[in-house]
């Protein structure tokens, strides 16, 4: 044990500044057998803690460790368990009770024993010691009065040091035992002899001291005296520094219980802050006051300071319904009134929101229509009507000072916000419908049967309203299709002196019409009224788009589109990524367009139906219109109603135009001609021209310029077809005559207008002559000798040709028709003509017959004359 006690105040104790008095091998209670040990132990410095130390070995049983440790002063009672037979069990009471067994019942008292003495000496509370024998705690004082107080301290001192029995030698003991034993050789070899002669040395030393002594009583009862004086003074300074060590124990745990009592008033002031935060963090943001709760009971909606009021007040109220609530606060009480005020709140004001909107609409859908019947009524009555669309700007404006409302109920009541779109929606489709309509009757009552007034404004004839309208509903049934005849038409115009061309215009017609009959005043009348109507829808449509987003609250970010080409060539945008974040808004904005203006698209292909119908040539101007508002739209928005409409119906004007190109066609492909009369310039020949005219002044700067390039080379190509079919089938006209003249016609109306797509480019390629024969060795074939050269050249004298050209002259002029004046062109050609093949001519002969002096007969001065003087003669 005595090792132990030294291994652990090396190694634990001593780093810690404690010492070890007392030690007690023990064992849980009732548990597996695993040892430990029970130190009692004070430290070094002042003032002196006592503590029992719980002390095992570590895992690898090689050192020991520090397990637990117990103020002394936390012992309120240590039980022995039995006085008066030996028992090794015992317990401590700290703040729990600890069961010990000891390894024997002689170290548990002893244990007990040093445990009583500090309590006694350093603890002002005492412990109490049950079923402990009083002869074991009356040890200390019985051996303390049996001594001087100088000796009972003393002794005190080394129970409380409790010196081991084994204590080493110092340095300089070991040295003066070596310098004895080498004094006396012989101590390692004969040590009863060394021992011998140390007890004699010893034996004399002691009678020496005795001498001493007794010669100095004197001096040594003197030295008693002052250490008895020296001893009283000790013992009285001893008393004084325990007064003092008590009080100052008392001024410590006085000491303990102002820091305790500090922390908790601190722990007090910091939960008290942070209940204040909360508290304060509750009243700024759950607290809605007075004046925004009357604005959302009783707030007025139909004033602009009201409407100001109520939207302050509605967000207040959102920022409030919205705050985020700490862990904890939706269990107070005051929390959740408030929160079920703010709901109460809540649905009233959105239901008096909903309830004024719904009667906004009511009243100004009922204003504006009943505006509506009176224009109508005055515009039947006076005989007149502009074409124009009714301005809903005062509408948009009046409802847009809701528009943040209107945000704040699509955020906390949905369904009342979807009611009242669908509600907005309803009402506005029968206004939209009516006002499109009207406008819709008026532009077809212009375009139909019109005719200038004295101020130069579309009047149409005086009649009864119902009348009116039982006519123009005649023009379109409810599917918004033409299905009027040419009859009702009729009835529509103003009668005038001249009679009006037919209402399909092709080519034919347009050849054989002088420039009066082609009535530009009625295209350029019908190209300005179909531009007003486009005109009066674009504004209208994007004004109403962009109300519908702002007072809605709908996103409408920018889209990305691809260009895609329909079956029947036309090029259109389309959304691209329609997944992406806020679609579904952007498709809510589309669905209320298209509920609102559903009769747009109807109107529209009815009013194309009737232009077509009367001129299929409108088909050009409604094709270059309509792509271009088109092509604005798409630049607007891709993705809006305006763009996809306009889009859907630019689509119906393309048929138009294609079967218009078709019609001209097939009217060329059934031409017929006279058999007793000369030919001349085929009539859609000359229509082609006027038709080309009209395109390029209508297609100028056009975006669709494409589809007309593609129409002028199916309608060239039918024109040179049909005018060979033509010239093969007549029989009073030659057959080169007829492509000459309508050909020569063509190309001056083509050079004429420089039309790009349709500068054909000819190139020629002169064949290779002889293909295996050289030019050299022509004259040695036998068919081809100098002497056959001869009598051909012999056969066709000067005289010959003049005769030849001038009987040529005279067909020329019988066959070419007057209109043209092409006789002179044609001579002047033919000219040229026959120089040139003299030339080839004469050129081949010198190669062919090269040194032979082989010429013709006449020269090219020769025939200069000849084709002057036949001109001349005639």
């Amino acid at each position: 044990m005595t090792a132990i006690k030294h291994a652990l105040q090396r190694d634990i104790f001593t780093p810690n500044d404690e010492r070890l008095l007392s030690i007690v091998n023990v064992c849980k209670a009732g548990k597996k057998k695993k040892n430990c040990f029970l130190c009692a132990t004070v430290t070094t410095e002042r003032p002196v803690q006592v503590k029992v130390v719980k002390v095992k070995k570590t895992d690898k049983g090689d050192f020991y460790k520090r397990q637990m440790a117990w103020e002394l002063r936390d012992l309120t009672e240590v039980d022995a368990k039995d006085a008066n037979k030996e028992n090794p069990e015992f317990d401590l009471h700290f703040e729990k009770v600890y069961r010990w067994v000891a390894s024997s019942t002689a170290e548990k008292n002893s244990f007990i024993s040093c445990i009583w003495k500090l309590n006694q000496r350093y603890l002002r509370k005492k412990v109490e010691f049950v079923n402990v024998s009083p002869q074991l705690l009356e040890e200390l004082p019985k051996a303390e009065e049996s001594v001087p107080s100088g000796e009972s301290q003393s002794v005190a001192g080394r129970d409380e040091d409790a010196l081991d029995d084994y204590q080493e030698l110092n340095a300089r003991e070991e040295q003066d035992i070596e310098s004895m034993m080498e004094v006396c050789e012989y101590a390692i070899s004969n040590a009863e002899a060394f021992a011998e002669k140390l007890s004699r040395e010893l034996q004399v030393l002691d009678g020496a001291n005795i001498q001493s002594i007794m010669a100095s009583e004197k001096q040594v009862n003197i030295l008693m005296q002052l250490l008895d004086q020296a001893l009283a003074e000790v013992d009285n300074i001893e008393g004084k520094l325990l007064s003092y060590e008590e009080m100052l124990q008392s001024v410590k745990e006085q000491m303990d219980q102002i820091s305790q009592s500090n922390r908790l008033i601190q722990i007090s002031n910091t939960n008290n802050g942070k209940l204040l935060d909360e508290i304060q963090f509750l009243v700024n943001y759950m607290d809605l006051s007075k004046g925004h709760i009357k604005a959302l009971q009783e707030g007025d909606l139909s004033s602009p300071k009201g409407i100001e009021a109520c939207i302050n007040a509605s967000e207040a109220l959102s920022q409030c319904m919205n705050v985020a609530l700490k862990p904890g606060h939706d269990k107070l009480m005051a929390v959740k009134q408030q929160q079920h005020l703010f709901s109460e709140l809540r649905d009233t004001f959105a239901r008096r929101l909903t309830n004024h909107l719904n009667n906004v609409f009511v009243h100004q859908v009922t204003l504006l229509h009943t505006l509506q019947v009176k224009n109508t009524v005055s515009v039947c009555l006076c005989h007149t009507a502009e074409l124009t669309l009714p301005k809903h700007s005062p509408l948009h404006r009046d409802l847009l000072r809701y528009a943040k409302l209107m945000e704040w109920l699509k955020n906390t009541q949905r369904e009342k916000y979807e009611g009242l779109s669908r509600t907005y929606v309803d009402y506005m489709t029968r206004l939209y419908e009516r006002e499109i309509k009207d406008f819709f009757e008026v532009a077809k009552i212009k375009m139909a049967g019109t005719s200038k007034d004295g101020k130069g404004k579309f009047a149409t004839l005086p009649r009864k309203e119902s009348a009116l309208k039982q006519e123009v509903e005649s023009l379109h049934g409810s599917s918004g299709k033409l299905t009027g005849s040419t009859s009702s038409l009729n009835k529509l115009a103003v009668s005038s002196s001249n009679s009006r061309r037919s209402q399909s215009s092709s080519l034919l017609d347009m050849g054989n019409m002088s420039a009066s009959d082609l009535d530009v005043a009625d295209r350029t009348r019908f190209d300005k009224i179909f531009e007003q109507v486009l005109s009066e829808l674009e504004p209208l449509c994007l004004a109403e788009q962009d109300f519908i987003s702002k007072f809605f609250k709908l996103q409408q970010n920018p889209t990305l589109v691809e260009n895609v080409d329909d079956s029947d060539g036309t090029v259109h945008s389309r959304p691209l990524n329609e997944n992406r974040h806020s679609v579904s808004e952007k498709d809510m904005v589309r669905m209320m367009m298209n509920k609102i203006f559903q009769s747009i698209e109807t109107e529209l292909n009815s009013l194309i139906a009737l232009g077509d119908k009367i001129d299929s040539f409108n088909s050009l101007y409604m094709l270059v219109k309509m792509s271009h508002h088109v092509w604005t739209a798409e630049n607007v928005d891709p993705a809006s109603y305006l763009s996809t409409t306009l889009g859907n119906v630019l689509v119906t004007v393309k048929r138009n135009f294609d079967k218009c190109i078709s019609g001209q066609i097939r009217q060329m492909e059934e031409v017929k001609i006279s058999k007793k009369s000369k030919v001349g310039i085929l009539p859609f020949v000359t229509g082609f021209e006027e038709f080309a005219k009209l395109a390029e002044a209508i297609f100028r700067n056009a975006e669709r310029r494409g589809d007309l390039d593609k129409a002028y080379i199916k309608l060239i190509r039918a024109v040179f077809s049909n005018v060979e079919k033509v010239a093969n089938e007549s029989q009073k006209t030659p057959r080169d005559v007829v492509m000459m003249e309508n050909f020569h016609h063509i190309f001056s109306t083509l050079s004429s207008l420089k039309i790009s797509c349709l500068e054909f480019e000819q190139y020629y390629m002169e064949a290779r002559v002889a293909q295996g024969v050289r030019e050299e060795e022509v004259s040695y074939q036998l068919a081809f000798n100098k002497q056959e050269l001869r009598k051909v050249i012999k056969e066709y004298p000067g005289k010959e040709v003049k005769k030849g050209l001038d009987n040529l002259y005279k067909k020329v002029d019988k066959h070419l028709c007057e209109e043209e004046n092409l006789l002179q062109v044609v001579w002047h050609s033919m000219q040229d003509e026959f120089i040139r093949q003299y030339k080839h001519f004469e050129g081949l002969i010198n190669r062919c017959y090269p040194g032979s002096g082989i010429t013709m007969e006449f020269t090219i001065q020769d025939m200069l004359e000849y084709f002057s003087s036949i001109a001349q003669s005639h």
